[in-house]
């Protein structure tokens, strides 16, 4: 018998990407990409403003200036320039006319009345610097700029940045096509008015054809084969040539006298396992079949999950096996679920002999058996594995020890999310174990006195191999100090530099932390890449944060800490949080 975890790691061993196909950009949703995607022209392809104002020359300095000309999105003012002693109106993302070297928001302007039949005349109220409110070319993306790398999912923004640089096919891997196929004399079509005696509703074949569809995946409805040996041989054989690269039955596969799927299996291919250490889901068999083609043509590979015939197995058996392998087959770099920390809201007593998957709904709390907002779980109730009321609205399977004993409520144990947590409660930035590696806005319910931004600068946290540290110092914050935003880059001077200046310039944070990249390493760069954006240097600061740092460790020394202003925006780097921010 395999213990879930080495379970899991023979599926996964076994479970290699699918090819590459080329997709229409709409149908990529989802997809993992095969390929790098590089932008053919830069964006923006000429300068271009940044609000709503005046296009100057900077030299001219505060005065009165008559309006030349208008410079709208859309609008290039083509043939106009901006010579010393006139300005142009510009609208956000409206091209610079030539001879202008910087933007005057409009709030810092004043409209001259004068005659109908005279030009228009505007104050510029403030000294502008050369390039202020300006995006150069390229600013955002360099021309052949990686814009989208090989491995990368491809969610809603991904898609609106491929059409950004014109694409519209990608090549993807391909996710897998599912056949599902349950066993059982007992078993009739849900269609069924009257049921006669000993039958049942056929209810794990539409349950994973549904599953098998959220997942992205094709799904192939193979039916219901009844307990003969020779009618369920021939449903499968035909099952592994009808083009399906995962096969799920249901039923067959314990220690019945007519449980037929496990001996098929095995003589149809290699049974890697059909025992597991949980509860519930012990009776699961997983195969490996290799088929056979043509002369010269490619030999096909089919995994086969003999789920368990309990509706409550059968589908936490999908969620804790084959939704790995379904992801390892698209291309996914982490394959494995999402897993949060939860306080329990009431008791709840482990087995005496198999680590538990317990059906329960987690939800976000101010206050959840700990001092600090968490996540609470909640039972669902009777856990029995034919009992499927207990999956109703579960949305995570929490994962208790094994022992007998009773876990007192307020215990902290580890969830496997299953479904959507934005269907939860959640009112602020959850405390995940594995975190996003792209930017993340925490809600507010008002505004902040003070808005905090947290960037991880690490290669390692970038690409889902190693923890971040940055969300649990979300809630340390004190005197209305609130986190607005969080995240996470590879240790890049150039997206370093994006992220800041964009919370900066754009985004109006007050204050920035962020988190790595300060060593000795030739990766780690964080202090020359904020160098290069900030305009003023706070040594002050960098003193107070090494003295406190030391504190809380000697290695504090050998930080390279920076810290500065730019605009409004204060930037610490590699701040040791040993008390509250205040």
């Amino acid at each position: 018998m395999k213990t879930v975890k080495e379970a899991l790691q023979i599926v996964l061993g076994v479970s290699q990407r699918l090819e590459p196909v080329i997709v229409p950009v709409h149908e990529a949703h989802g997809k993992v990409l095969a390929e790098d995607i590089r932008a053919p022209d830069p964006l923006p392809p000429y300068p271009a403003s940044v609000k709503d104002g005046y296009a100057v020359v900077a030299a001219d300095g505060p005065g009165e200036y008559p309006v030349i000309t208008e410079s709208r999105a859309g609008n290039d003012a083509l043939g106009v320039t901006v010579s010393p002693g006139t300005i142009a109106y510009v609208t956000t993302g409206g091209p610079i006319p030539d001879g202008a070297d910087a933007v005057v928001q409009v709030e810092d302007t004043e409209q001259i009345e004068g005659s109908p039949n005279e030009p228009k005349r505007v104050k510029i109220q403030v000294q502008a610097k050369p390039g202020v409110d300006i995006r150069p070319v390229g600013f955002d993306i360099e021309k052949d700029a990686v814009v989208l790398k090989a491995g990368d999912r491809i969610g809603a923004s991904e898609i609106g940045l491929l059409a950004t640089v014109g694409v519209t096919s990608v090549k993807v891997y391909r996710t897998p096509t599912i056949g599902v196929l349950s066993t059982g004399d007992e078993l009739v079509e849900p269609t069924t008015k009257y049921l006669g005696r000993g039958q049942i509703r056929d209810s794990n074949r539409p349950m994973l054809l549904a599953a098998a569809v959220q997942q992205s995946c094709g799904a192939v409805d193979l039916g219901i084969a009844g307990d003969d040996e020779a009618e369920l041989e021939k449903t499968m054989d035909k099952a592994f040539f009808s083009g399906v690269d995962i096969l799920l039955t249901s039923g067959g596969v314990s220690m019945g006298d007519r449980d037929y799927v496990k001996p098929l299996l095995e003589r149809r291919g290699t049974v890697h396992f059909n025992k597991v250490l949980m509860k519930p889901g012990k009776p699961l068999t997983f195969a490996e079949i290799s088929l056979k083609q043509a002369q010269n043509s490619k030999d096909n590979k089919v995994l086969a999950f003999g789920l368990p015939g309990n509706p409550v197995s059968c589908l936490v058996c999908f969620h804790i096996f084959v939704v790995p392998a379904i992801r390892s087959l698209s291309g996914w770099k982490d394959p494995h679920p999402l897993r949060v920390h939860a306080h329990l809201e009431h008791p709840i007593k482990t087995d005496p002999l198999r680590p538990e998957f317990h059906r329960a709904i987690v939800k976000w709390k101010e206050n959840a058996g700990s001092s600090t907002p968490a996540f609470a779980a909640e039972s669902t109730g009777q856990q029995m594995s034919s009992r499927l009321l207990s999956m109703k609205s579960a949305n995570a399977l929490l994962e208790l020890p094994v022992g007998g004993t009773l876990l007192p409520a307020g215990t902290r144990v580890s969830a496997v999310i299953i479904s959507d947590l934005l269907s939860s409660i959640m009112t602020k930035d959850s405390l995940l174990l594995s975190s996003s590696s792209t930017e993340t806005m925490v809600t507010q319910s008002e505004d902040p006195a003070v808005k905090v931004a947290i960037l991880t600068v690490s290669d390692t946290v970038a690409t889902g191999a190693g923890p971040d540290r940055r969300l649990r110092h979300i809630m340390r914050l004190s005197g209305g100090a609130q986190v607005v935003f969080t995240a996470v880059v590879p240790d890049d001077v150039l997206k370093i530099k994006d992220v800041i200046m964009k919370w900066s310039d754009e985004d109006k944070v007050d204050l920035i932390i962020t988190l790595g990249g300060t060593g000795f390493t030739p990766r780690d760069v964080t202090p020359e890449a904020t160098k290069e954006v900030i305009e003023k240097e706070t040594p002050g600061l960098l003193y107070v944060m090494m003295r406190e740092s030391l504190k809380v460790t000697p290695f504090a020394m050998l930080s390279r800490s920076a810290a500065g202003i730019r605009g409004s925006t204060l930037v610490c780097l590699d701040f040791v949080f040993d008390k509250k921010i205040s």
